[in-house]
Order: structure tokens, then C-alpha cells, then sequence
């Protein structure tokens, strides 16, 4: 049986591949010319797992690259394989041990190798991520506008302002249109904004941030958004619980859409009221009802079937 396992550091210029058991490793640049030279590589090797750290999308391209020569890849947290380096004793950290950790963590871990999206998956996935980013710097401009006292300043703050305006309504043009030329998008934006409180914005981006949407159950998908509480227990300690971890974007995304189901979604709204009159603080109700909230997303999403209330 094949135990191949490799581990990749991606630099912007260079890979570093390991190969477990065999300890083997090599370098070669990062660009269209050493990834076809690793790919071939690697498929010769027919490896079970090739972990990958996401580092902000120059693990893209080398992760499309293997998908389409039907490789298995993982792409997993860098905080993840940091702390299993730690829990090993290996403190020491350059571009070779990297990819040797990366590789031991396959082996050893062995994540869940998934599908890399499709180029007009990450096309909208990263428009998506641009239209969080320039609400940010919107957010943040008009904190700045309140505090200035300089005319010129404020003149400088509402130029801006002005031109993030005019892009975030170019992009939200463009999502509208990348979903009605999608058959697949269009159903899927049809489904999820059939529940009260999902909007144009929030179904775009659980399209694009969350496909795992209907194909986990209702725990797994509420761990993958960080929103099942984790216990904090020793001994005769019961520690109160909290939720963290999982998809931060999708989980504070969820916070105003929640907010509204609250007011409009009656079986959000009698959660929200239960929890209230049972003395749990707003925000502990608020995070319940999150969680309720994407449990609904889920179920409608893995039925294929609009939200309906439920009628007595």
C-alpha cells in the first residue's frame, strides 16, 4: 500500500517539497516552470495527501496546478502546522524544515484533501473578499471623518469616501451579474435568501466562503464556522463555555443578518425570546441564534428546498 506523503513551503520565488517516509527534498521556483517540474514529480510519486499552508493566495496556482493533474490536496491552516512544530519540540524554522513539519503533519494529521475551487469560484471568492475589504476601509475613513478638525483633511476623507462608494457599487454590480449567469448561483442565492434575514450581501458570501453549506451536518458546519461552543473543563472545574476558531469572515458576516431574523424570522425571533426570559446575556442569545440561523441555512441548502415557517 502507498504511504507517500508530501509537505510544500511556498515562498514567492521558490517551493520546498518534502517527502515522507523517504526524507526526501527538494527546491525549484515558484513560477509556471518549477511547478510543472513538481507536478510531474509528485505524480510519479502517487502520494496519498500534499499539504499546502494557505499564505494569502500563493498557494493558489500550485494548488490549481495539482488538482488538475488529480493529485490529493490540503490546504490547512499555517497556525495549525505551526503548533503541531511546537507540540514536536521543533523550534527552529526555515524554508527546508517547514516543508519537512508540513510533510510530518500529512502524515501524521492527515487532513481531509478537498477539491480546489474552480478559476470562477476564486474569481468570486476574491471579489467577494474585495468588497469586505473596501467596507473596512469605509468603516475606518468615516471613523477618521469624525475625529478631524482640517478642511483639507475632510475634503481628502470625503474624495475617498466618494470613490469607495462608486466601487463597492461597481462590484455588487458585477456579483449580481456573475450569479445570474450561473444556473448553479442563481439557485443556490434563491435558496438561502428564501430565510429571513439573508440579504443579496450575505448570500454572496456564503456562497463564496462557505461551499461546505449543506454537505456537513448541522455540528460540523457550526465547528467549521466557529460557532459551537468549546468546553472549558478540568477536574472539578466547569468552565464556561465559548466559541472560537473556525471562519471569522463568515461568522461576524452573520452578526446583522441575525439581527434582523431576530425581528422578522419567527422561529429565530421565539429563540431570541426563550433565552432572554430564561436570563441569558443579549450577546450569548444573539451567538444561540447565530448558530440556529446557520443550522437553517444548512438544512435548506442540503434539501434543496426553500424556508418555509413551520405552521402550527
Amino acid at each position: 500500500m502507498n504511504t507517500i506523503f508530501i509537505g510544500i513551503d511556498i515562498a514567492k520565488s521558490s517551493l520546498d517539497i518534502h517527502v515522507k517516509p523517504t526524507d526526501d527534498h527538494w527546491t525549484c521556483t515558484h513560477d509556471a516552470a518549477g511547478i510543472s517540474d513538481t507536478v510531474e514529480r509528485l505524480a510519479a510519486l502517487n502520494p496519498i495527501c500534499i499539504v499546502l499552508e494557505a499564505t494569502g493566495g500563493l498557494e493558489s496556482l500550485l494548488a490549481a496546478s495539482l488538482t488538475a493533474a488529480t493529485l490529493p490536496v490540503a490546504i490547512v491552516n499555517p497556525r495549525q502546522v505551526r503548533d503541531f512544530a511546537r507540540a514536536l519540540g521543533r523550534l527552529a524554522k526555515t524554508d527546508a524544515i517547514d516543508a519537512e513539519v508540513i510533510a510530518l503533519f500529512a502524515e501524521r494529521i492527515r487532513p481531509t484533501c478537498r477539491p480546489v475551487p474552480s478559476d470562477e469560484e476564486q474569481a468570486f471568492k476574491e471579489l467577494i473578499s474585495r468588497r469586505r475589504q473596501l467596507v473596512d476601509m469605509r468603516t475606518m475613513e468615516s471613523n477618521r471623518q469624525q475625529l478631524i478638525t482640517s478642511r483639507l483633511v475632510a475634503d481628502s476623507i470625503t474624495t475617498i469616501l466618494s470613490a469607495i462608494d462608486s466601487e463597492l457599487r461597481d462590484i455588487d454590480r458585477t456579483i449580481k451579474q456573475l450569479i445570474k449567469a450561473s444556473p448553479v448561483w442563481r439557485a443556490k442565492d434563491k435558496l438561502l435568501k428564501s430565510v429571513p434575514g439573508i440579504g443579496d450581501g450575505a448570500a454572496a458570501l456564503l456562497m463564496a466562503s462557505l461551499p461546505e453549506l449543506g454537505t456537513l451536518n448541522r455540528r460540523k458546519i457550526a465547528s467549521l464556522v466557529g460557532l459551537a461552543p468549546m468546553n472549558r473543563d478540568s477536574g472539578m472545574l466547569r468552565g464556561r463555555r465559548m466559541i472560537c476558531g473556525g471562519r471569522a469572515a463568515v461568522r461576524s458576516y452573520l452578526y446583522m443578518p441575525t439581527l434582523t431574523a431576530i425581528r422578522h424570522n419567527p422561529c429565530i425571533r421565539s429563540m431570541y425570546t426563550r433565552l432572554i426570559a430564561a436570563g441569558k446575556p443579549p450577546k450569548v442569545a444573539i451567538t444561540a441564534c447565530m448558530r440556529k440561523l446557520l443550522t437553517i441555512l444548512n438544512a435548506v441548502m442540503r434539501d434543496l428546498r426553500p424556508w418555509r415557517p413551520i405552521t402550527p
